[in-house]
């Protein structure tokens, strides 16, 4: 009998049907990657194997069955049986998965308990072990700290000892690396993969990341509109998939190679007819901002820290800067210096030009409270434009630039999709009529599709309007794509910079050879033998 049984699973919320028809299997052992773009019902089918729909007003359809248990007919008492003991899951984001008041160490604790009589001190000792398996330095001492004293990587690991306490023979990992950047990314990667092959788990692994499943799966599940599109090993698919939907969706990925920008133009997902590239700027364009030795110090005396620690660039019209670099690394904090929402401790920042700055999160820089019209229109009266009929003919034409319904003013950020408030959050920064826009991880919560539709997007606009642009992002292959130059940070410095296809080509710096290569290959062999050399680098 399969370890995961799925039969015709169909998934409602109210008059949305998020899945349909549904069914696949996974064998003891075995890995599979469900892919898809965000609302393609990859992780409402993902709860639906721990019957987590349940008591949310869902309506489950089909059968569902995961380690012997018929999840559909089973009692609330057999179900928390089945939670962490026989399958547990890793979630998204793990601040939100993960209790703010406790130590890690005595919630996975607890989560041991839970399923074994044992006491408070062998759940404990479980805990450190786990933690210490999943790779957290000084496992003892770790297990004391809160969540917030832990990186994004080390929390991720955490919540995958948690889900190890209990040996489950199912590890479902809901986007597991999603906010993780490259390096961080990688080694959670290779852990899962180090953990199938050591404990015979099986794995289902979720995301809108095509290069991650090939890093992770035997095989894969393309998902669209609550369908299965194609499924196969994972090689077949992403090498000669069948379905135009799949070849479209790997035409969406960035690549590290140069052909990536012509790759996008291509995608049928996208807006069909992706802008030409700006002309590419030279060292006589004019300088639209500079940095000079620039500093910027948090905290004071032996708790000081240098987030940008003696940088130096400038940003010319017309050019695209790509600024690269771990979580840390200091970029965002040199990015809010330029825009000029931090003052540098010491150093210089020189503008001639109007700035503005697109933001990571549209949820949470978008008043919930006001129309997406009134937050474009903002900047328009702050700068003292007072005729109503003039600010709301302009706010909806720049809606339209951006791709919206300008009919959509008075609609709210929630009533609009992850791609759509990015668009939003680029047309309140023209709204300024800037001259060089700043973008903080525009992208990197998007999947790839709408992804490639945003850069597309903002391509157009550079090229229409003279735009300089500085593209701050942890994912190498969007920068890639999108840049003339790039300047790669590490613990607040430079340590490379350049034209786009030296810094990519020729890397001079050990640490931005270690950023390309823990890029995701989309071909499951380059992955193998890269996580191979990881493995060999790390043990040396």
């Amino acid at each position: 009998m399969s370890l995961v049984e799925v039969t015709d699973l169909s998934i409602s919320f109210g008059d949305v049907h998020a899945v349909r028809g549904l069914s696949f299997s996974l064998e003891a052992g075995g890995a599979l990657g469900v892919v898809g773009e965000s609302g393609s019902g990859k992780s409402a089918s993902a709860y639906a194997l721990l019957g987590l729909h349940r008591g949310t007003g869902a309506k489950v359809g089909g059968s569902v069955r995961v380690a012997g248990v018929d999840v559909q007919a089973a009692g609330d008492a057999e179900l928390r049986g089945l939670r962490g003991a026989k399958a547990a899951m890793v979630f998204q984001d793990p601040l939100s998965s993960l209790d703010p008041y406790y130590a890690v160490g005595d919630q996975i604790a607890q989560v041991y308990r839970v399923h074994h009589r044992v006491s408070r001190r062998a759940a404990r000792a479980r805990a450190v072990e786990v933690l210490d398996r999943v790779g957290i330095p000084e496992a003892v001492r770790r297990s004391r700290s809160r969540p917030h004293e832990f990186s994004g990587g080390m929390r991720q690991r955490a919540l995958i000892a948690m889900a190890l306490a209990c040996e489950p023979e199912l590890l479902i990992a809901d986007e597991p690396t999603t906010a993780l950047d490259v390096t961080v990314q990688a080694q959670i990667l290779d852990l899962l993969h180090d953990l199938r092959r050591e404990t015979g788990m099986g794995l289902l692994l979720v995301t809108h990341d095509v290069g991650v499943a090939a890093e992770s799966v035997d095989d894969v599940l393309v998902m669209r509109s609550g369908l299965a599109v194609e499924r196969g090993p994972v090689a077949e698919v992403l090498g000669t998939p069948r379905e135009p939907y799949t070849k479209a969706l790997l035409a969406a990925v960035p690549r590290i190679a140069p052909a990536a920008r012509a790759a996008v133009g291509a995608d049928p997902v996208a807006p069909a007819g992706r802008a030409a590239e700006p002309e590419r700027t030279g060292a006589e364009a004019e300088v639209l901002v500079e940095a000079a030795d620039v500093r910027q110090v948090f905290g004071r005396g032996k708790s000081a820290l240098a987030a940008v620690d003696g940088v130096s660039l400038t940003v010319r019209r017309g050019e695209t800067l790509g600024i690269v670099g771990e979580s840390g690394s200091g970029k965002t904090t040199l990015g809010r210096m330029l825009v000029g929402l931090l003052e540098p401790t010491s150093g210089r920042i020189g503008r001639a030009a109007r700035v503005q700055m697109v933001f990571q999160d549209p949820v949470s820089s978008l008043n919930p409270r006001r129309s997406v019209g009134e937050s474009v229109a903002d900047p328009l009266r702050a700068r003292g434009e007072r005729d109503e009929s003039a600010i709301r003919a302009r706010v909806r034409d720049l809606l339209r630039r951006v791709g919206l319904d300008p009919e959509q003013y008075d609609r709210y950020p929630h009533e609009f999709s992850g791609g759509q408030r990015q668009r939003v959050g680029i047309a309140r920064a023209l709204a300024a009529e800037p001259e060089l826009i700043v973008c903080d991880e525009a992208v990197s919560a998007l999947d790839v599709t709408t992804q490639a539709q945003v850069t597309a997007l903002l391509a157009e606009l550079q090229q229409e309007l003279g735009l300089a642009l500085v593209f701050i992002a942890h994912d190498l292959a969007v920068v890639r794509q999108v840049s003339d130059r790039v300047a790669v940070m590490r613990r607040g410095r430079i340590v490379e910079e350049g034209p786009v296809e030296r810094v990519y080509g020729d890397p001079a710096d050990p640490y931005t050879k270690q950023l390309l290569a823990a890029v995701p290959a989309l071909d499951p062999a380059l992955a193998a033998v890269r996580r191979a050399a990881r493995k060999e680098l790390a043990a040396a």
